[in-house]
């Protein structure tokens, strides 16, 4: 007798994602799956430059607004802002 494995994610929470739309339409290029790709790339870019501005010697840094990049993905181009600092020592090692 086989057991069904708890999901990852749990369903409650892709149910909010998916309300209302076509779970395939969710795969297609600018759909639900590009929309999540760019909120967690620019979420771990702004960690990014927490980590950064939190160091010492970046005393009298902050940052500065966004730049935009394109990233292709496997689904398609998406994109994403990336934040910049004044002195304009961030280099992002995610993108």
């Amino acid at each position: 007798m086989s057991r069904r494995k708890e999901p990852v994610i749990p369903s409650d929470l892709l149910d909010q994602l998916l309300a209302g739309g076509d779970a395939a339409a969710a795969l297609q290029q600018g759909g639900l799956l590009d929309s999540l790709k760019k909120a967690l790339a620019e979420r771990a870019l702004n960690a990014e430059m927490d980590h950064h501005l939190g160091h010492e010697e970046q005393a009298g840094n902050s940052r500065n607004g966004y730049g935009r990049k394109t990233v292709a993905t496997d689904t398609g181009k998406i994109e994403i802002e990336i934040p910049r600092d004044r002195q304009g020592s961030f280099d992002p090692q995610l993108i």
